[in-house]
């Protein structure tokens, strides 16, 4: 396995029960630095959503579409409690991977 290859599944918000985002992307450092300079067009860009709330490695690529699929399908009560789970508290979890603040 290539060392920057890491398949993840993630969710990034606007604010605390803001706006919610599922994606999945082979390199989460990469994805998160576009999404936060609006570099990834569309939804995410349209309404904001840049804070890292949850995210899941996978082995494979495929399994980390697989379940980004099955998230995205779920009712919204489902994916908060996803969140409150593992990050109760909302934190931008990019800042552990070095980023900045967030105004």
């Amino acid at each position: 396995m290539h060392a920057d290859f890491q398949p993840c599944v993630y969710i990034l918000t606007s604010k605390r029960n803001g706006t919610l985002y599922t994606g999945v992307t082979s390199d989460l450092l990469a994805r998160i630095h576009q999404h936060r300079e609006g570099r990834v067009r569309g939804f995410t860009r349209k309404y904001d959503v840049k804070l890292l709330v949850w995210f899941e490695q996978h082995p494979t690529i495929h399994s980390a579409i697989t379940r980004e699929k099955r998230i995205k399908k779920w009712n919204r009560a489902w994916k908060l409690e996803l969140i409150e789970a593992e990050n109760p508290d909302w934190r931008d979890l990019a800042e552990g991977f070095g980023f900045d603040p967030l105004p």
